[in-house]
């Protein structure tokens, strides 16, 4: 795995010690991290580089987009990253350094085939602004103006991201597959499935058409709202889209705030309402949900809005569950918040989570002595990052067989308390949540709500009917079949059991040759009658060598 991909693990290695990150990594806070940090300092180029107050950014920086989005991710974990660090990170979100305008602008103008718009600037606009809005690790964002006089902002891809991003994922697989043979909480998480799953996301995020629906959609769904609003997009393709210009400050400038005169409760208590409504109430959520792209209305002129909604951007990645995931995290969470862990342990059982011999009790007394000191707890209060870490521990211990398609909605919940940590410390989520879930759930049990569904599907399921007849000669047909089918494997195990056997003996015939043969060798090179030793042991060296061959052979 290494040897594979040796070039760019070296040029991570020169970019780490060529802006000293050795320096910035606390390793008496983090001691797992001290072999990372002496491999950096002993790179030579750390002998001639000097530390600078920004050195984690410009690394991730060039070091690609993969590691831009760790760090958008980490931004916004202040329980975890040194508040030094975070002051970098932070920039990370849509301060990341551009690329040429002018390659930006002859993007916009490729013909649509090639992802552009295919119309020259001037035509497309009657005012383009040359400095970029924002600058982030998968595009570019500029400010301009319709010839009809809407403001927009135009989002434009970053030239040749996809092919690092493809190079860095096969890396990132091989470190999940190595991590996957040997870690058994690995296993339990399926990092790999988790990886590639990423991986589809990291490359449908290029695609700024898709992001075009996903924007229309969660608009759509908010229509309305006092809540959130979403922009509206104008024109979108593969490289290049065109969307409303909106007023609002970052959710990170909790200073602002308080100089507008905002409520932080109140935002926080709306940024909790707006996730559970898009998880339960539209399946449908924004899944990157780092500072970079929330934002807090605020009037044209910059002044304070009496009822301020959240604006969601960059809606790429989203998120949706099945039904039964729905019902399953609702139930999940209730469980936690009425401190039920018996009934925790009931719902993953009948999910398929535990094996069938695991020892519930066990896991239902550890499940509570991990988590329920977090229960009723202020968000500031809650170290969620070392429960969790906690609970994967479980998962590794009792062999939980945790589904991938919960992964997503996991990193979304590492973005979202991370945002409520820093706009208001004090949010009880518990106690907002639980009568969201609690009716949630009640409409789905709702006995009327789901003959109502049945009446909906009635007529595709008397369509349905004619197909019996068909369905039921297929099963008999099975069934027939069955006994023969249960022989030929009987015989196909048979054989297989045959063929190990076969191959045992060939194993130990071959191991003892090879010794008897290297052991005689050793024995005649001693002779020195006639020199007999001198011709006779290497030709026993040359059958211990043929017994190897005849094993790889047969």
């Amino acid at each position: 795995m290494l040897i594979t991909h040796r070039k760019r693990l070296f040029e991570l290695w020169h970019i780490a010690a060529k802006h000293r990150l050795d320096v910035h990594l606390n390793i008496d806070e983090m001691p797992q991290l001290q072999p990372i940090v002496r491999a950096i300092a002993l790179h030579p180029t750390a002998y001639f580089a000097k530390p600078t107050d920004n050195g984690v950014k410009l690394a991730l920086e060039e070091m690609g987009t993969l590691f831009l989005k760790l760090g958008q991710l980490l931004s916004t974990r202040r329980d975890l990253v040194p508040p030094e660090i975070i002051a970098q990170l932070v920039h990370l979100q849509d301060k990341v350094r551009p690329f040429d305008v002018k390659i930006l602008k002859q993007q916009i103008e490729e013909p649509v085939k090639e992802g552009g718009l295919g119309t020259a600037i001037d035509t497309l606009f009657s005012r383009f602004d040359e400095m970029p809005l924002a600058a982030a690790s998968i595009a570019q964002v500029h400010t301009a103006r319709l010839h009809d006089g809407r403001e927009v902002v135009v989002k434009v891809v970053r030239p040749t991201i996809r092919k690092q991003i493809i190079a860095d994922f096969e890396l990132l697989r091989d470190v999940a597959n190595w991590a996957s043979a040997r870690i058994e909480s690995a296993r339990a998480v399926h990092i790999i499935d988790v990886v590639e799953d990423y991986r589809q996301v990291m490359l449908k995020e290029l695609d700024l058409t898709l992001e075009a629906s996903n924007t229309t959609q969660m608009r759509n769904n908010f229509l309305g709202s006092r809540l959130m609003y979403v922009p509206e997009v104008y024109e979108a393709q593969k490289n290049v889209m065109i969307m409303e210009r909106i007023e609002g400050v970052p959710i990170s400038q909790t200073a602002v705030f308080d100089e507008l005169g905002y409520d932080r409760a109140s935002l926080a208590e709306k940024g909790l309402t707006i996730f559970f409504t898009q998880v339960f109430r539209d399946n449908f959520f924004h899944a990157d949900m780092h500072p970079g792209n929330v934002f807090v209305e605020t009037l044209p002129s910059g002044t304070p809005n009496p009822n301020p909604r959240y604006i969601a951007l960059d809606c790429s990645i989203v998120g949706e569950l099945s039904k039964d995931d729905q019902l399953l995290v609702a139930r999940l969470l209730l469980s936690v918040m009425n401190n039920n862990f018996t009934g925790l342990v009931d719902i993953i059982a009948r999910a398929g989570w535990i094996p069938p011999a695991t020892d519930r009790y066990a896991l239902m007394r550890d499940m509570k002595r991990t988590v329920s000191p977090m229960i009723s707890k202020p968000i500031n209060e809650i170290d969620f990052a070392g429960v969790l870490v906690s609970v994967l521990d479980i998962a590794r211990r009792y062999h939980l067989d945790i589904p991938p398609q919960l992964m997503l909605l996991l990193k979304t919940l590492v973005h979202v308390e991370g945002l409520g940590r820093d706009l208001y410390p004090a949010l009880d989520i518990w106690s907002l949540a639980k009568p969201i879930l609690t009716e949630w759930v009640k409409q789905q049990l709702d006995p009327l709500q789901k003959m109502q569904e049945i009446r909906q599907q009635l007529p595709e399921l008397l369509l349905s009917l004619n197909d019996l007849p068909k369905l039921l000669d297929n099963s008999l047909q099975s069934l027939a079949h069955l006994d023969g089918h249960q022989d030929q494997h009987l015989r196909e195990i048979q054989q297989i059991r045959a063929d190990m056997l076969k191959s045992r003996q060939q194993d130990w015939v071959a191991l003892l040759g090879f010794v008897g043969s290297l052991f005689i060798a050793q024995q005649v090179a001693t002779f020195t009658i006639w020199q007999v030793g001198s011709w006779l042991a290497p030709l026993f060296y040359i059958i211990a060598m043929l017994f190897v061959v005849w094993r790889l052979m047969v």
